[in-house]
Parts: structure tokens; C-alpha cells; sequence
């Protein structure tokens, strides 16, 4: 693939930094310039990879179709991820949104145990005098770090799909007609969300109804061209705050500053030679699914429900002041003494997805508004989408698992959505994703997306199958043919 700018007038990361260097300088400028958000500096191409190059699969079918395409053109599973959870962004903004946040998991060959971003809804400094207490925009700068640190293209390129998306128009999908149609009434009552969520006969939109958000075309151009940096000290981050707060979201351009994602080592497991790599706190749903599928696989004494492991992890976590660690979470993991606790309130919705590629790099994701459609307000002319503090709202459960054989061998990636059943959920889909089987999951609202190759990867991938819960509305991809489970 050519190395060629498609910005000329900023000189390129890959002469100015080298080495270790690089990816450092990188991230820096990331986080703190409005420089062009550039990865490696390759770019898609536009002829179609033939024989297989992926599984694709999530909650919502037009996002799988952008992944599919990355990986189509050359992308790797970090691409694919980065460009469908951008197109998330404006397919399912009930869920996922640049104003939201969430938490991948990432492994390639030749990783010991891959590496987790955590990127979660995080509160404003304002929380208490805000109408609607928004969260800081999360996604973008998550999204970019993952790909920088996986992916192989510019994340330029992987903003287009979500860019065209917005400003051509979408049909409405399933999933996001059933969140419509649960709250229905605050979003048509104010005026910027109606003129998005609302048709002319003052209802919301319908399964199929086109669904044009011009606006948020407009940030996400935005971004592509000035760089992620933009929304978080450039000109669309002023634009963004004062449009948050006039939205009653209360957010400072100190608090998108400090919107600051965290890289960090997941929690690991082996289990029959088999070696699991789980999302760690503050993504607590990691932890949970892992205390759940130990358990489950007679790993860790009696059987363990992940919504009480998770509560009694919280309850941990407050009585050390917040002082708990990830190597805190893994000893208990380890000793197989997980504290639990009582059922957890009502907790957020979320949505999840996994790309796998023909290396067998995989990527795993939850992300979440930390309640439908976050606020229920758009920040002005970005046409973003308002996460919900989770000041006000207890942060849902984000579970993500990895298993490979090794460093070398790609085995089953596993997520789920479900509120307070998603890790519960999520470990019964691992534990089938690793067997090579369909999941009993059809109890319960939790809904599990996963990929399997039990013959592992890398290989031809013939082994290979993704599958979505039948009862939802998403849709696993492989190889150029759809899979509706």
C-alpha cells in the first residue's frame, strides 16, 4: 500500500519519529495537539482482498459492513475495529457516541497477553451545577490510541466510512429503533435532537427510516482533517464545551483535556493450555467475566455470578478509597477468593463487537453513553451525541475476553451486552467460543457477540465462525459471505 500524505502541509510522523520513539510522539501529539491523527502511514487500498480476511461481528449490521470493508482493502483487526466503532458513532448514537466512551481489548501473535484501553465515560469538574451532567468525550482519542498501537493505516482513512455515513444518510436499524421507541418522548422534546430522532409526523424514526445527521458529518470531517486532537484542545473542542454547556452538560475544555484514555496489561488466566486475556478495572466487567468463567470451568471452587463479583469488587474498591489495582483484581482472580456482593442497581445500556483478521490479530469492544442516548442532548453544531456522567449513573458492565494458545495462536475473542447481565452472559459465550460451539445464552436479556477459531489462527480460516445472538439484531460477516445466527 503507498505511503503517500493526504495532508502535505503537516510532515508525516513516520520521518519525524523513529523507533520507540514514534509511538510515543504519536500518542503525545494525539492527546495534545491538533496534528493529523496518523498511524503508520499506509492507506487502504481500493482492490478487495480475495480468500479469507476476517470475522466480523456486532450488534448493529450496517457498522459490521464498515469493518468488512476495511479488512476487505488491506486493513488489519485494529482498522476494522477503529472504523466500525467510528461508525457506531452514527448508526447506533443510542449506545455508542463520540460523546461516550468504552474499553477494547487487543492481541496479535507473538503478544504474551495483548494489551487493554480503557476509555470510559469519564465526569465533568461541573457535575453539580449541570442541568444534565454530560461525560467528556472519550471515543476518538480510546479508538485512536487502540489503532495507533495495533493498527497499519492512517486513522484518517477509518474516519471517512462514519464521515459518509452521517452526512449520506443511514437507514434506521433495529436496535436503534427499539431505543427510540423507548424514549421516545424526552428526545422529541427538545428541538436538536427531534430534527435528528424525529420524522414529519412528530414521531421518532422507525426501523428503515432514513436517518441523516449533517452536523455530525461536519466534526467528523473535522477531525479527519485537523486530527483527533481537534475535539480535545482545537477549535471543535471549544465549539464542543460551549455547546455541552449550553445543552446543560456542564463540560469545561479543562475536562476534555484531561479526557485522557489509559493503556493498560489485562487480567490473564490459563485454563487447559489454553491462555485468557480479560479487560481489567476500572473496565470492571472484565473482572466479573473472568471470576464467572473460572468458575464455570471448575477453575475457582463453587460457581460465581459475575453481577455479584463485580458488586463485591465495588464495594472493594470503596472501602480502599478507590486504591484497588489491576494486580488487586488478578491476585483475587489467582487465590480464587472473589469477594461478591448484592445484586447491582439498574446499570446502563452498552453495545459490543469483535474483529478478527487473517493474521490473528483480534480486537475486542464495549462501548456505552452510560444510559440511552447519554443526556438526551446534542452538543450544538458538532452534532454529537451527550454521554451522561457517571456522577449520576453507575457505570455498566464492559466485558471483553481474548483467548489464544501462546504467543502465536488466535483461539476466541468474547463480549456481550445485557446490562446487569453482560458478563455473566459474555463468560457462557467464551466458554462456547473456545469449545467451537454455539452458546446456551437464550436466557436472560444479555446478548454476546464472539468469534471462534478452534483450529486457530493464523491459517486459511475455514475453522473460523462468528456468531451474534439470533434474538438481537446484529450480524456476524466472514469472508465476503453473512451469517444471520
Amino acid at each position: 500500500m503507498a505511503a503517500r500524505s493526504m495532508i502535505p502541509r503537516f510532515t508525516r510522523f513516520k520521518t519525524v519519529l523513529s523507533g520507540s520513539r514514534k509511538r510515543a510522539g504519536a500518542l503525545a501529539l494525539a492527546l495534545t495537539s491538533v496534528l493529523p491523527a496518523c498511524s503508520s502511514g499506509s492507506h487502504l487500498a481500493q482492490p478487495v482482498e480475495t480468500g479469507f480476511v476476517g470475522e466480523v461481528v456486532a450488534d448493529e449490521p450496517q457498522a459490521v459492513l464498515v469493518g468488512r470493508d476495511v479488512l476487505a482493502k488491506g486493513g488489519n483487526a485494529a482498522d476494522a475495529a477503529a472504523a466500525l466503532g467510528l461508525a457506531l458513532s452514527v448508526t447506533l448514537p443510542s449506545r455508542a457516541s463520540l460523546g461516550g466512551g468504552g474499553a477494547c481489548l487487543a492481541w496479535k501473535p507473538g503478544d504474551s497477553a495483548g494489551q487493554a484501553f480503557i476509555f470510559l465515560p469519564r465526569a465533568g469538574l461541573n457535575d453539580a451545577g449541570a442541568d444534565r451532567p454530560a461525560s467528556a468525550p472519550m471515543l476518538a482519542r480510546g479508538l485512536y490510541i487502540m489503532q495507533l498501537r495495533y493498527g497499519s493505516v492512517d486513522f484518517a482513512d477509518l474516519l471517512l466510512p462514519a464521515r459518509n455515513l452521517a452526512s449520506r444518510g443511514v437507514p434506521v436499524g433495529g436496535l436503534l429503533a427499539s431505543d427510540l421507541a423507548a424514549v421516545q418522548a424526552p428526545l422529541l422534546a427538545d428541538e436538536k435532537t427531534r430534527a435528528i430522532f424525529g420524522n414529519a409526523n412528530g414521531n421518532v424514526l422507525v426501523a428503515d427510516d432514513v436517518m441523516v445527521q449533517t452536523r455530525l458529518a461536519g466534526a467528523l470531517e473535522r477531525m479527519r482533517i485537523a486530527g483527533v486532537g481537534d475535539l480535545y484542545v482545537g477549535a471543535l473542542g471549544q465549539t464542543f464545551t460551549d455547546a455541552a454547556r449550553a445543552a446543560g452538560g456542564g463540560l469545561t475544555t479543562l475536562d476534555l483535556r484531561a479526557a485522557i484514555p489509559v493503556a493498560a496489561q489485562p487480567l490473564t488466566a490459563r485454563v487447559d493450555g489454553v491462555d485468557i486475556s480479560f479487560l481489567p478495572p476500572p473496565a470492571d466487567g472484565g473482572f466479573g467475566m473472568a471470576a464467572a468463567y473460572l468458575s464455570n470451568v471448575g477453575q475457582n471452587g463453587g460457581r460465581v455470578r459475575a453481577e455479584t463479583a463485580v458488586s463485591g469488587w465495588r464495594a472493594r474498591q470503596g472501602a480502599k478509597g478507590a486504591a484497588t489495582s489491576i494486580a488487586d483484581a488478578q491476585a483475587l482472580l489467582n487465590s480464587g477468593h472473589i469477594p461478591t456482593g448484592s445484586v447491582l442497581p439498574a446499570l446502563p445500556a452498552s453495545t459490543s463487537f469483535v474483529v478478527t483478521d487473517r493474521q490473528g490479530e483480534s480486537v475486542g469492544c464495549a462501548f456505552t453513553m452510560n444510559n440511552l442516548f447519554g443526556t438526551g442532548r446534542i452538543a450544538g453544531s458538532t452534532g454529537i451525541m451527550l454521554g451522561a456522567s457517571p456522577v449520576r449513573k453507575p457505570l455498566p458492565l464492559l466485558p471483553v475476553a481474548i483467548a489464544h494458545r501462546g504467543t502465536t495462536q488466535f483461539q476466541a475473542t468474547a463480549t456481550a451486552s445485557g446490562q446487569n447481565v453482560a458478563a455473566d452472559t459474555a463468560a457462557v459465550a467464551l466458554q462456547a467460543a473456545i469449545a467451537g460451539t454455539r452458546p446456551q445464552v437464550t436466557n436472560g436479556v444479555g446478548r454476546a457477540n464472539f468469534v471462534s477459531c478452534p483450529a486457530g489462527l493464523p491459517g486459511d480460516g475455514s475453522k473460523c465462525f462468528g456468531w451474534t445472538d439470533p434474538r438481537g439484531f446484529g450480524l456476524a460477516l466472514s469472508s465476503g459471505q453473512s451469517k444471520k445466527n
